[in-house]
């Protein structure tokens, strides 16, 4: 089987090959890969080369595929897996398996399994940990969505809060309580902002920060307060830029202070913010994946020791949480289709992840077989005055609120030049 994939041979060296992918075995599956969303993880990938954690020391010689919140349609099944799959399902991937505690993953580590590929072979360590799942969504994008979405609810379940008289933790943000999402307008805030809102263990009072006013904007446009006071959260929105003393403000709403905090940006600065805000028992969920190894920041340990104050870090989603995600995707709780800002073909996938920091937006989301350059959203209308294609788009696009969706999608598979 021939395959169309983008490899990485060291630091920024991202390559589109065409090259055969060997027979599956037994216990393997052959799938086609229809989309993939473009990671930031991708990008720190591409940047350390063979010094990254997940990526193999001799990818120079033999490079592996990058992408890994992808989605498609299983073509093959080995014997051994058979009677739990079947061609022509649809599939989402959960890359961290942690088969014997190894940190190999999907879009790393792998000379034949990646999402920025047109056909890829699962491997047998992902199908022993049930890591391949079958997903019941109209929308390819929807599965891609996925996997960032489960890091999110990964980060919402390993937030925990102490009992008093024992040692046992309650998991979970505090049900009813206050949180606050620091520099949380981003494409990752956007799904975590949907996912709270929408859970089964709310809080009463949610606070979203940054210091870009459009992304407040828009965050605010797609989940309004409105909406949140519906499921019983006070949903705010604010610009800390536009305050002296932005901790004072958000106290005002939350007295006794925070019980959860997200940091969503590895800034020294909105960390030491995050521990400020902290009340009793208030647990920091640091989620910002920093490139710095150094990276650090003050931490009030009085507060550790007299206020039971407390902090957690988590690097991806488990299986489960993944779960969680396509559930509520295929019930329609969340729609993370806000995520996205662009779209593009795999031709255009070496260039969007190296210079992924640099491109505004949300979300790139790549269908790998097709040819298309790296598209803003916003771009269609006008792109359409000249393109039937982006002409059709922006008039789905419009009709859905400004959002991808599963009609926007279909049409772009079916009329978009194949690579």
């Amino acid at each position: 089987m021939q395959t169309k994939a983008v490899r990485i041979y060291g630091v920024n060296d991202l390559r589109l090959d065409t090259f055969e992918l060997p027979e599956i075995a037994d216990d393997e599956v052959l799938v086609h890969v229809i989309s993939d969303s473009i990671c930031m993880s991708s990008h720190k990938a591409a940047m350390q080369g063979a010094s990254h954690k997940r990526v193999p020391n001799d990818v120079a010689e033999n490079p592996t595929i990058i992408g890994h919140e992808f989605c498609g349609i299983i073509e093959k099944v080995g014997k051994a897996w058979q009677d739990k799959f079947s061609p022509g399902e649809k599939f989402a991937i959960q890359p961290a398996h942690n088969y014997k505690g190894s940190q190999e993953a999907p879009g790393y580590s792998y000379r034949w399994c990646g999402g920025d590929a047109t056909y890829v072979i699962i491997p047998r360590e992902i199908l022993i940990c049930d890591c391949l799942l079958k997903y019941a969504g109209d929308a390819f994008f929807y599965g891609s969505l996925a996997e960032p979405m489960s890091c999110i609810i990964g980060g919402a379940h390993a937030s925990y809060h102490t009992t008093n008289g024992s040692y046992v933790h309650d998991m979970g943000i505090k049900e009813g309580g206050c949180l606050a999402l620091l520099a949380g307008a981003g494409p990752m805030g956007l799904g975590m902002i949907d996912y709270i809102v929408n859970c089964d263990r709310r809080p009463r009072l949610f606070i979203v920060t940054d210091i870009d006013a459009a992304r407040l904007a828009r965050a605010a446009q797609i989940i309004t307060p409105e909406k949140a006071a519906k499921n019983g959260v006070k949903l705010m929105y604010v610009n800390t830029a536009n305050f002296d003393d932005p901790i004072a403000y958000m106290k005002e709403f939350a007295p006794d202070g925070f019980d959860d905090v997200f940091v969503y940006a590895p800034v020294k600065p909105v960390v030491e913010m995050g521990d400020r805000l902290l009340g009793r028992d208030g647990c920091l969920n640091f989620f910002a994946g920093p490139v710095n190894t150094a990276f650090s920041a003050e931490f009030n340990f009085y507060n550790v020791h007299y206020a039971s104050t407390h902090i957690v870090g988590t690097s991806g989603g488990n299986t489960d949480d993944m779960r969680e995600a396509l559930s509520m995707m295929e019930s329609g709780k969340i729609n993370p289709a806000a995520m996205i800002t662009h779209i593009c073909g795999l031709d255009s996938v070496a260039e969007t992840t190296i210079n992924l920091d640099k491109i505004p937006g949300g979300k790139k989301l790549c269908y790998t077989n097709i040819s298309l350059p790296l598209t803003a959203i916003s771009d269609f209308a006008k792109l359409g005055e000249s393109d039937p294609l982006f002409k059709t788009l922006a008039e789905i696009v419009e009709s859905n609120g400004g959002l991808w969706c599963a009609e926007a999608e279909k049409y772009l598979l079916a009329n978009a030049k194949a690579i």
